[in-house]
């Protein structure tokens, strides 16, 4: 009786056992349900077509003053003084830097002493002159009356030669000396390094104490109000600049808009090394704009077919760009390759196709998966 009681209880725990694991079972094979996808309301979308655009080479360069120069002494010497620092501005003529003077004094007092020598030199000259001439004067009158001789004659007439052969010597040295105290009083002036015009010292590169030589740059002054920039144009491709023409110039520190500049020069010379011609082009006043700025230039050669979005559309994920494509009311995010900008719109070179819809201004908001209810 015992083991029959036994078995039917394991029976009845087995039944129930394989009915719970066919339960469980089903409810396995039973699809999951998928949740809905968030809706978001009020986005701006718009479809991407093809435009006529305008087509243009890109030329990049750098920002430069119209008027620079480099400012060195002309002298050797020890600095005594540095009158400026970066950033100040100068009026033409001020002095600058100064160089010790001490050699150039020394060499303009010894000038002036030869020309003092010189100026006693032609006064003793000119005394012997006159009296030779006066002697001559009287001998003539003796001669013509027979009472000198030839030979005494002819030594008076010797004498007046040479004492005005003297005489002009002395003249020619004083004129020499004179030229010397020119050139030491000039000399003088060269300790001083002053503006060669109105402008914006921008680097000093010297300081009080250490030797100046000539030809070796001490400041570097800079005329603030009138910059160019001076854009580097592929050889094949220098054809379509043109002298006086008005290109757009984006700097990319005023913000990434436009200002207009008007191409002056073409070197005439290509560079060997990298097969391009510099090209440079005058600049609008701007008091933000310095030297040393990166700048890019867009010299036009037509139009073209291309497509164009807003750059709100334009999202950037590190330094990729990407824009949210709405496809059955889904958004996703699509990273795509952008060309060059115009005002508010940018060229899209790869990434999108004719008909694609887009969202015009995402903003920060995370878009991706997420079904996209457009603004009406």
């Amino acid at each position: 009786m015992m083991k029959r009681t036994q078995f039917k209880r394991i029976g009845t725990a087995g039944v129930a056992a394989l009915a719970m694991g066919a339960l469980l079972a089903c409810s396995e094979n039973k699809p999951a349900v998928q949740a809905a996808p968030e809706k978001v309301q009020g986005v701006a979308v718009i479809e991407v077509r093809k435009a006529t655009v305008p087509d243009s080479i890109e030329a990049t360069g750098t920002v430069r003053a119209a008027l620079s120069a480099q400012l060195a002494s002309q002298v050797m010497g020890t600095i005594t003084r540095v009158n400026v620092h970066e950033g100040d501005r100068v009026r033409r003529g001020e002095v600058l830097v100064s160089v010790d003077e001490a050699q150039q004094q020394a060499a303009y007092a010894s000038a002036k002493a030869g020309l003092q020598a010189s100026q006693e030199s032609i006064a003793a000259a000119d005394a012997d002159y006159a009296l030779a001439d006066s002697t001559m004067n009287r001998y003539q009158t003796l001669y013509d009356k027979k009472s000198v001789s030839p030979q005494e004659y002819d030594e008076v007439k010797t004498k007046l030669a040479a004492a005005q052969a003297r005489r002009d010597a002395a003249h020619a040295g004083k004129t020499q000396a004179e030229a010397g105290v020119s050139q030491a009083g000039t000399a003088m002036g060269f300790t001083k390094v002053r503006a060669p015009f109105d402008g914006m010292v921008t680097a000093r590169l010297a300081e009080p104490g250490a030797m100046a030589a000539p030809g070796v740059p001490l400041l570097t002054v800079e005329d603030p109000s009138r910059f160019r920039l001076e854009a580097q144009v592929d050889e094949s491709k220098i054809g379509v600049v043109k002298v006086g023409e008005s290109v757009p110039v984006v700097v990319d520190s005023l913000g990434g808009r436009p200002i207009e500049g008007r191409v002056v020069q073409i070197v005439p010379a290509a560079d060997p090394a990298s097969r391009t011609f510099t090209v440079k082009i005058d600049l609008p006043s701007n008091a933000n704009i310095r030297s040393g700025l990166f700048g890019r230039a867009y010299f036009p050669r037509g139009k073209r077919e291309a497509i164009a979005i807003p750059k709100s559309a334009v999202l950037s994920r590190g330094q990729m760009q990407g824009v949210y494509v709405i496809a059955d009311r889904l958004a996703s995010l699509r990273f795509v390759t952008l060309g060059n900008a115009t005002g508010d719109q940018v060229e899209v070179l790869s990434g999108l196709q004719n008909g694609d819809r887009i969202v015009a201004q995402p903003g920060y908001r995370e878009l991706s998966g997420k079904q996209v209810e457009a603004q009406r």
